[in-house]
């Protein structure tokens, strides 16, 4: 079975894909699941206020480390991994 993740939601390939589209992705990819993108062009990085948001949030990370607050209690609070927020950290 493929599954196909399209707008946040799993569906299964062989509920929306043609037989012939089915078998050529088993080929490739039987038992994975996929994710799809969109056919849109992707804007360029740093346009959407993304890349802001990024680093205003890691220097936040920084900030509360320098004030003694713990990697553990950095990486709950942000849903962050702890290597994740020692890569901020030690950037």
């Amino acid at each position: 079975m493929i599954l196909l993740k399209m707008s946040r939601e799993y569906k299964n390939a062989a509920d929306i894909l043609p037989d012939d589209l089915l078998k050529q992705l088993q080929q490739y990819a039987a038992g994975d699941i996929l994710y799809v993108p969109s056919a849109e062009k992707r804007k360029p990085w740093g346009t959407t206020g993304t890349r802001q948001f990024y680093l205003q949030r890691n220097e936040e990370i920084r900030r509360l480390y320098a004030c003694r607050i713990s990697i553990g209690e950095l990486a709950e609070r942000y849903a962050l991994s702890e290597a994740t927020i020692r890569k901020i950290i030690y950037q």
